[in-house]
């Protein structure tokens, strides 16, 4: 997501990757917004009305849930590696400002739209990366599993610690916990606001506890980057070739625990663990084959238009994620058309085709006209401005 500055050369294959992953998040995050926050990881737990829905919750669990937001990491990784490795790039006073920039985007939009932002988690695990983005690529890919396994280990014992009723109130079907999740989602604007400024603290310790698993994601985008992998230097067929063996291997473990939560009537303790910790090390390593999969058809399609349109959707990433929850909002939110909690599972992943279509839509025009979204250019205009004072910013 990190952009190079728009007179930069740009690799096309790197930013229809970006394009992709901001589209498939919009698969997921679909829910935040229709849905009761329990449904999200539990398809029983709301919008669940025959066949369609069920098989709408295992496609995203197998297929998509974590899988583009880990692309999206591994990219933000990558860029942070490429925009260190540039003179004018500011250093550690420039990295910093564009972090805290960032993270404040992410209050901000955690705030008004999507509880569930990634932003700050980015920001905040993306501080230790110029620490680590010189190392050499396995032991880069080592520290990677290390802090993947302490994210699991650490999952583990916080699901240890929690009682079979907060489970059943967070992650399953217990209607107490229901009645408060759609009473939220059903706040006015105001209220809404006031009160996630209040819990904001909270949500705080969610993002921080998410660190090591973003940390690990992103340094295996910058061995990825360094490999060639996501600097278009790589051989398709040999892209092919890895990208289909990770699906292979990925694909029925990720099916397995859809069928085990199945087997246990999607009992909510067994739903976290699956989603939150279980499924970490798959949804990683299935993110980077699909890596693997677009960038060998970007290089064979380099010059396609459909390809270049999902390049413009790329180099708009930060805008275009910000847009997409306010999309979701404009047809969900009490503010907007109210379709919170009126629509089933398959019906709101019909609707995320809306700020899809508006991504592919927009995106070209607004790139050709202004060279830049309007996020990115506040973003890199801030950072600027904190890391650089007095510098005059163009």
């Amino acid at each position: 997501m990190v952009t190079p500055p728009a007179s930069s050369g740009r690799i096309v294959e790197l930013d229809a990757l970006r394009g992709v992953a901001v589209l498939g998040i919009a698969l997921m995050n679909v829910y935040v917004f229709a849905l009761p926050a329990q449904a999200y990881y539990n398809p029983l737990a709301w919008g669940h009305e025959g066949p369609a829905d069920m098989a709408a919750w295992w496609f995203g669990f197998v297929f998509v849930e974590d899988k583009f937001r880990t692309l999206f990491a591994m990219l933000f990784g990558a860029g942070v590696a490429m925009l260190w490795e540039r003179d004018n790039s500011g250093g550690w006073r420039g990295h910093l400002a564009r972090m805290a920039v960032l993270f404040a985007l992410g209050i901000v939009h955690a705030v008004l739209l999507a509880s569930n932002d990634v932003l700050r988690a980015y920001a905040l695990a993306g501080l230790a990366l110029p620490f680590l983005i010189r190392a050499g690529i396995g032991r880069m890919l080592g520290v990677a599993a290390g802090l993947l396994l302490l994210h699991i280990l650490a999952g583990l014992v916080w699901l240890e610690s929690q009682s079979p009723l907060f489970w059943e109130m967070n992650f399953g079907s217990d209607p107490r916990g229901l009645t408060v999740a759609l009473e939220r989602g059903s706040e006015p604007l105001d209220a809404r606001i006031a009160r996630r400024i209040v819990t904001l603290p909270a949500s705080l310790g969610v993002v921080v506890a998410s660190v090591p698993l973003n940390l690990a994601t992103m340094l295996v985008g910058v061995a990825a980057w360094k490999s060639g992998l996501l600097a278009a230097r790589r051989e398709p067929r040999r892209l092919v070739l890895f990208g289909v063996a990770g699906s292979v291997l990925m694909v029925p473990c990720l099916a397995a625990f859809a069928a085990w939560a199945w087997a246990m009537e999607f009992y909510g303790g067994l739903v976290a663990a699956n989603a939150l910790v279980l499924s970490a090390p798959f949804d990683l390593l299935l993110g980077l084959a699909y890596a693997a999969l677009f960038m060998a058809l970007f290089q064979l399609h380099r010059n396609n238009g459909f390809v270049k349109r999902l390049a413009a959707v790329g180099r708009l990433s930060l805008t275009n994620y910000l847009l997409t929850s306010l999309v979701l909002a404009a047809l969900f939110a009490d503010w907007g058309l109210g379709w919170f909690a009126e629509v089933s599972r398959s019906e709101a992943l019909a609707l995320a085709l809306v700020p899809i279509a508006a991504m592919v839509l927009w995106s070209p025009a607004w790139l050709a006209r202004f060279g830049q979204g309007p996020f990115e250019r506040l973003w890199r205009r801030a950072a600027a401005a904190i890391g650089q004072p007095g510098r005059a910013i163009s």
